[in-house]
Order: C-alpha cells, then structure tokens, then sequence
C-alpha cells in the first residue's frame, strides 16, 4: 500500500502508484471511480476533523454551482492522513476514519478506534437518473446509507403527521403552509447527515404515494373495480346526489377538485366510500390521507383517524395496514366538507423490505450532482453545532422577542392595535410584541406597503406610541404584489417577477379578485429591490420587525406541485423545479442583509412560514403556520417543533390556539359545552406556548387576547395570565438560551434524545421535551384531562416544578395535570435563574436574580447577559457568569464573571434556593425563602450545607 501524511496542501497534484490514484487540492481530494456503472467521480471535502463534504458526479466534472446553504468557511482544514489500499483508499483525522470504493465510490464512516458508524450502500447506493426539465439536462438523485439499526433519526424540518422518529418512516420534503421541510437528519448514533439539494425531495421510500388502485378495490357487494361513492345532503341522509362506483380518492387540488360531481354542494354534503381493498403481496402498506373538513378513516372496523381542517388549508394524517395477500380489509372513509372547496385525497405505498425500508435515504427530483455533509460528534448537540458550522451560525435574537407577542388575524385599524396593547398595560399583563397582520394597506394595492389612510391614519404615531408603552411592534410583508402596483411595476420592468399567475390571469380572494404574483427572490438584484421597497415604506417608519408571510412561496393556495412549479419558473438560478424549496431562504437572506447594511446596530428579526437549511444565519424564526383549532393539532405542534429545532435551527413557535377555528367555536355562547372546550383548548395551548422558544398567540375570529378568551377570574385566564408571568420570571434562564445559541450552537426546545442519548425509552416519544438543560414540559392536548402518563428519563432525579415533589428517573408514571398547570419537571442537578415580575424584558435590569438549585446531583449554568438589541455581542460585548453547584459540599461558585458591555449591571443581588426533598418550591411563586449573596464580578462561594 500507498500512505501519504497531508499536513497542507495548496496546489493541484496527483499522487500514483498505478494507473491513476487520486487529486488533492488542499482540504479536497477527488477520487476518479471507473468501476461503477453511473458514477464517475467522487470527492471528500474535509471541512474539519468530523465534516466531510460529499459530492459525486455521473459526468466528467463536478457541478460548479455554489451551495446556497453552505456558509463560508473560516479557513482550510489541513490535518489529515490518505492510505490507499488494493481495494479502497483511507483518509483519516483526529475524529473519524473515512474509506472510498475503488470500483463502487461508496464512502464509509468510522470511529477514530475504527468502529462503524454508517456506510453507504455498497452496491447501487448512489442512483442517476437522467431527467430534462425545461432543456437542462440533469438527474433524479438518490443516496442511501446502511445506518444502524437501534438508532433514533430526528429533523427533516417541521410536519404535521404527529411523527417523532423518522427511522424507518417516510417523509415528502418540500414547503406548504404549515409543512417546513429541512433535509437534515441527526441521530441518537451522534452523526448527522445534510443532504444538499433544493428540489423536491423524499426521506425514505423514494416512491411517490400511488392511487388507491394499485389495490384490488371491492364495492360494499364484493363486486371488484372500485368502492361505493356517496354523496348525499349532510343532515339528510335520504337525500341522495349521486352514488357511482370509484377506482380513486383524488380530490387533493385545484386540479382534480375540478372533478367533484357537478350538483353537489361542498356546503351541504356528506361523502362516504366503502368497500374493501385487497393486495397482491403481504407486508406493511402505508396510507396517506389528505383531508379537509371532517375526516374519518376506518379499516376492518378500526377507526384509524377522526380529524378536522380548514377548508381552504387541508393537512395529512398517515396511518399503516399490515395486509396478507389476496386478503380483502373492510375500508370506510368519510368526509364532511366544512364550507366553500374542499380537499381531499387517499394515496398508498406499497411494501418495501425492511432492510430497505430501515435504511437511511433521500431522493431528490433534480440536481446535476449528489452533494451531501457527513458531520460525527461526541454529542447531538455537538452534531448540531457542525451543521452551523456549515450552514451559519444563528444570532442571539433580541431580547424583547423573547417575550411575549399578541397578535390577531387580524387588526383591522390603528385605534384597534393601540387598543390592544394598552389593555394589557392596563391589567398589568406582561407584553413585548404586538404584530400588524395582513391587509393593512389599500385594498386593491397589496405590495404597496402603503397604509389605507381611513383605518391607519398615521403609521408612524401608531408605531410612535407602541414604543412608548415600552413594547416592540411587527408588521406583515409579503413577496406578493398587485400588477397595478407601482412596487410591482419597479419588479416587472427588471424581469424580476413571476409571470405565469399574470399570464394565467389568477386572482386571489380579496372582493372580486386581484392578479398578482411574487417577486425572483433568487435574483440577487430583486432581493435588494424588496428591500429597497420595504426600507422606504415601512423601516423608515420605526417597525422593529419583519413577517414574510406565504413563503413557500404560497403563489396560489392549493395548486398542484407541478403548477406551483409553473408558477415560479423560471427562477434567476434555473429551473423551479431544481429550486423549488429553497425561497424562503433566499428571501430571509434578502431582508437580513439588506437591514444590516444600513442599520448595523439593530438586531434583525423576521418570522417566515417557511424555512430551509440554514435560514437560522439570517435571523430568522419559522412559525408552523395555519394550523387547526384542534386538540389533534395541537399535539402534533410537539413533535413537529421538536423535530424542526432538531434540523439545526433553533427558533421556532406557533399559533398558540391555532390558526383556523372550527364553526362551532365561532358561535360558541357563554355556558355552552363549545365555549367551555374554547377556554380549555385555548388554555392547555398558552401552557404550552409558554415553553417554546418564542411565545407568540395568533389566530383567526374569536379574538385572541386573555381577556376575549375568558373574563378576570375564570380558570382559563388566570391560568393565561400566570404562564405569561412564569415566561418572564423565567427571561434569565431563557435569555441565556438565547445567547447560548449563538456562542454555544443550542438548541432550546430539545427532543428527551439530545440529553437522554443512552435511554431508549425516550426515542419515540414526541409529547415531551426539554426546555434548555433543566426543564421537561409535558403538555396536555386532551379535553377535560386531569392527569397525563410522563416518562422521567433515566439517570436523573426529577422535580415537580410546581408542587416540588421528588421522582426517580427511568419510570412511567401518571402525574396530575389540574386545569390551570401543565405538568412541568425540572432536572436534579440544575440551576435556574429567574427574575421578579416584570411588565416587558427590558424592566429593571438590576432586579435580583433568585437562583433555584435543584439538588441531587452536581449542576452548572451559565447566565448570558447583553445589551439586548444590537450586535454588539459579535465585537465581544456580553458577559457570561459560569456557575457551579457541588452535590458533595453543598456548595454553590457563582465564577468571576467574564466580559463586560455597556450598561451592564456590575453590582448585583443573587438570591440562591436550595430545592431538595425537605425544601419543594413552586417555581411559579413570586417569592422563595433565600440566601443573599452580593455579587460584584469576582467569585463568590456560598455554602449551603
């Protein structure tokens, strides 16, 4: 064999020892493959000791396009070894040992000790299939990798089939309203995998679902072809519109919608279709359902899902039939549409082997290379700190933003805002964002960014005096514009915006209809132009923040994928279908930069709907968008938030409440069985909300302040109240989370997996989390539910945070979940710092700050502090105060605290608590019996025996 010691190289050379071996160019080494069928070449980029870059090319060169999520990289990573062996060659560093096949390309991932971490599929692991969209010439891309089999794999972004651990699973990747999809996956295994492409992708099985007659469809009469379809008058059941046999479910878009039977009203009906469906082979077939109105799945007389969505906004449900060839199951589906077009459509994927089906793959539709990062650490943590390594890091978001935002879809005048914000004021309930939704500008002048002067007659008072009731203030801006806008005619003479919705004349839903369409984020000159646009009419006016609504891009709700694609094609860089997910992006990074180059002061803040791979370098949030007023829903905002913080960022939030409300909550009466469940939903969620990286309420009709949900001292508000009061007496430990995640790479809400790694019994849970390093919330998403099952995770003892009760990790138990508390639990070992009661965070920041100490193991903590709004911290401006408690000496070290910032408070008071089984606190409590400390930025030790 062969070994060369690369220390640094910075020139093109080749190394042989035969007819052709490999090329380096620094940090880079490109492998020429010629025995595999499609691939030609290979080549490992070393990003640093545990980052390898992947590409592999079926052409004679590599695709020179630049990642648009790879951030720069800070220099050339130098120490590595190469090994070429008869078979394959070896590169080795520090932390891994990766191989390449000399016949295959395939790529191998070990230890340092050499143990197997994940491989890729030796044989036909890399697929190339030539595709031709719109004359370019490129393929349809898949990897896969033999990963391991008693792993957990977590990210892929946000979805809303209430899934926890993708092992195993099958997920669609591309954005929809209340869809975010992240190709990144981390595993309990401590890897993590980005897969490099923007086209629209599939984790899993990389088939597309398939009509439902790819089964043998039965009627109710055994006879084959097709089910019974009725369709008949809701509340009338003699009242029949048509029954006929159907081979499909396919009403799913705008599209095939079109073929709903004429005479049926969606406003008055009810369809079923019944029969049985039988499969020519035995295994597991996965179904996908998507659905609209009321929605219920039986099979074999099992009700597989009972669920509810908006018209307008349908959502999925996925459930499995494990089926035995040649056997018939007994299959009913009904569907109550709930006003104006429905959708709905019920697809299936037939069974794979296991062995293929456990492994870990993506797919893509488009791409001229395969390109992924491999990342390997000693944490899921750390795992996640290189995928910012790769992508960005996040900023430390503003310190008002992690308060607590009101919002409402939406407030329909300047007196109406203002009026909000000053009843929170006036009942003394804590406030630091207020948002101006949509359609504040003339009716028929949507991209304007120009205010309808009869309802907000002057903007920049209203904004004015938002600031002077000490809170921030968000406004709504989306990348759509009227044709007859002046902004959209600036767009259109650039060749700037998307002209098919124009061309196709599609009108939106304001009054009669307006066309427009959405600007070429993926232009850099239009990306600079909307800033421009946004900057003269709305920046200059005071606004603090940024909602880039419809970010998908949402050009026609409801469209098929192929339209959506027709809708926004051609894009600056290429085809939309090769782009197709990465707008968000793009437009977040117009906005981020375009801010900071006039204003480098203030911290840039902006919620988008959707998101992809590094969005979190642009300081940005993801909300999970229009989501249902549903316990359902709520539920699954859990798995779903958990598993987007998972895919490396680590902002994100929700409609508390949810977004579209079912009719019988908008009539609900005072008394009545529908308020009550209105006033508990909306309770259980604000608990909940509470944990989340950022606290933010937002929905349609009822209105959503504490004081429409419920008057002054009913259960539902003062419960609302108190977490909102929690929220801030908790701003120290969750401002340091914050900063955390910039100097530290964080992630805030966590999945049990990240702090668990070793005990498999949190794999798969998605209704638990932790909230930073000591805080488990457990949410209830069941009406009149007074108690739930938790897990405690092994290895740690935990507290009841609000009775103070001690329980053994490693133990299901049935904890009581009383009306107005969510069960909460708090880590043995941990310091949590929390301030007094404040009305916004910027309220007296030289309070004392009262410090829990959870005993029963050793805890630390470090307590971040800032000037809170600008970026100051990046020149080094901030403090951190390290903390340690001593299990064995009973002893708190509040260290020297290092930095320093403007403003900063140098003289403090620290009130220290000592939790233990003799002292339980409630952690809502106002007030703790405490142990003063004066604290003036050198070390201080408090002994607590």
């Amino acid at each position: 064999m062969k070994k060369w010691l690369i220390y640094s190289i910075v020139f093109l050379t080749v190394f042989s020892s035969c007819k052709k071996s490999f090329k380096a160019d620094g940090n880079a080494l490109t492998f020429d493959i010629e025995g595999a069928d499609q691939v030609k070449k290979v080549r490992l980029t070393l990003l640093q000791d545990d980052i390898v870059k992947v590409e592999a090319t079926a052409n004679a060169n590599f695709d020179q396009t630049k990642s648009l999520t790879e951030a720069e990289q800070p220099s050339k990573f130098k120490d590595f070894e190469v090994t070429e062996h008869s078979s394959e060659w070896a590169i080795k560093t520090d932390a891994l040992q990766v191989t390449v096949n000399k016949k295959s390309g395939a790529v191998a991932y070990f230890n340092a000790d050499g143990s197997e971490i994940i491989k890729e599929k030796a044989v036909e692991g890399r697929t190339f299939s030539p595709v031709t969209v719109d004359s370019v010439a490129a393929y349809e891309l898949r990897q896969q990798f033999d990963s391991p089999a008693d792993e957990a794999l977590y990210g892929l972004g946000q979805h809303q089939a209430n899934e926890m651990n993708y092992k195993g699973k099958n997920e669609e990747l591309f954005q929809y309203n209340t869809k975010v999809s992240v190709p990144f996956v981390v595993s309990t295994k401590k890897y993590g995998i980005l897969w490099d492409n923007y086209s629209l992708s599939r984790f899993g099985d990389a088939r597309p679902y398939a009509q439902i007659n790819t089964l043998k469809l039965y009627d109710k009469a055994g006879n084959p072809g097709g089910l019974d379809a009725s369709y008949r008058e809701h509340g009338n059941n003699k009242h029949v519109f048509i029954e006929r046999k159907e081979s499909t479910i396919d009403y799913e878009n705008l599209e095939t919608v079109e073929n709903f039977p004429k005479g049926v009203d969606f406003n008055n009906a009810i369809i079923t279709w019944e029969g049985a469906i039988e499969a020519d082979e035995t295994g597991e077939f996965k179904f996908l359902c998507y659905y609209a109105g009321y929605t219920k799945l039986w099979v074999d007389g099992e009700l597989q899902f009972d669920k509810w969505r908006t018209a307008w906004n349908p959502s999925v449900a996925k459930f499995s039939v494990q089926m035995e060839k040649g056997k018939k199951h007994n299959i009913k589906l009904e569907w109550i549409p709930d006003g104006g077009i429905s959708y709905i459509g019920l697809k299936v994927l037939s069974p794979v082997d296991k062995k293929e089906q456990e492994r870990l793959s993506f797919f893509s539709e488009m791409g001229q290379d395969i390109r992924y990062y491999f990342m390997k650490g000693e944490s899921m943590d750390e795992v996640i700190g290189q995928y910012r390594t790769i992508t960005g890091k996040a900023q430390v978001m503003p310190k008002w933003s992690m308060g607590f935002w009101q919002s409402r879809e939406r407030y329909k005048t300047q007196d109406e805002l203002l009026g909000a914000l000053k009843e929170f004021r006036k009942r003394q309930i804590p406030i630091d964002n207020i948002v101006l939704d949509w359609s504040y500008w003339p009716q028929d002048a949507w991209g304007s960014h120009d205010f309808d002067l009869d309802r907000f007659p002057d903007a920049k008072a209203m904004i004015d005096e938002v600031h002077e009731n000490n809170a921030n203030i968000m406004v709504s801006v989306w990348p759509k514009f009227y044709e007859s806008t002046e902004h959209y005619k600036q767009f259109d003479e650039k060749g700037w915006m998307y002209k098919r919705a124009i061309d196709d004349n599609v009108k939106d839903w304001i009054a009669q209809g307006y066309v427009g369409s959405f600007y070429d984020a993926y232009s850099e000159g239009a990306r600079k132009l909307f800033w421009e646009q946004i900057k003269e009419k709305l920046y200059t006016k005071g606004f603090d923040a940024w909602w880039m609504d419809a970010s998908e891009p949402d050009i026609l709700s409801n469209a098929s994928v192929q339209y959506r694609k027709d809708l926004m094609n051609p894009t600056a860089m290429g085809s939309s279908t090769q782009y197709f997910n990465a707008y968000a992006l793009m437009n977040a990074k117009g906005i981020y930069e375009g801010q900071r180059s006039v204003d480098n002061d203030e911290r840039v803040f902006i919620l988008t709907r959707s998101g992809f791979a590094g969005l979190q370098k642009y300081g940005a949030v993801t909300w999970s968008g229009d989501i249902g007023t549903r316990w359902e829903d709520m539920e699954a905002q859990i798995s779903a938030g958990i598993n987007f913080a998972m895919s490396g960022l680590p902002y994100w939030t929700m409609d508390v409440g949810g977004f579209c409300v079912e009719k019988r909550y908008e009539r609900a009466t005072e008394g009545s069985e529908d308020m009550r469940e209105w006033r508990e939903l909306n309770t259980r969620w604000f608990q909940f909300g509470a944990f989340v990286p950022l606290f933010r309420v937002h929905g349609q009709y009822p209105f959503r302040e504490v004081y429409n949900i419920a008057p002054e001292g009913h259960p539902a508000y003062e419960s609302i109240v108190k977490y909102n009061k929690l929220r801030y007496r908790l701003m120290p430990y969750i401002y340091s989370l914050a900063g955390w995640t910039h100097f530290k790479d964080y992630t805030i809400m966590r999945g049990l997996a990240m702090d668990f790694t070793e005990d498999k019994n949190v794999y798969n849970i998605g209704d638990q989390f932790m909230f930073g390093p000591s805080l488990m919330a457990c949410p209830v998403y069941e009406y009149k539910a007074r108690e739930r099952e938790v897990y405690f995770p092994a290895g740690n003892g935990w507290y009841d945070a609000h009775t103070g009760e001690f329980i053994k990790g490693g133990q299901k138990k049935v904890v009581n979940a009383p009306y107005e508390e969510m069960p909460l639990f708090v880590k043995a070992g941990s310091i949590v710092p929390t301030g007094v009661d404040i009305q916004y965070t910027s309220e007296k920041p030289d309070a004392p700050v009262t410090l829990l100490v959870y005993t029963g193991a050793d805890a630390t903590f470090e307590l971040y502090e800032d000037e809170g709004t600008n970026y100051n911290y990046e020149k080094g401006n901030y403090t951190m105060i390290p903390m340690e408690w001593s299990e064995a000496d009973q002893t708190l070290t509040i260290k020297a605290r290092q930095g320093a910032f403007d403003g900063m408070v140098k003289d403090r008071e620290f009130r220290v608590v000592v939790v233990d089984k003799n002292n339980p606190v409630d952690i809502a409590q106002k007030s703790f019996s405490f142990e003063s400390v004066k604290y003036a930025g050198e070390e201080v030790k408090v002994s607590l025996k």
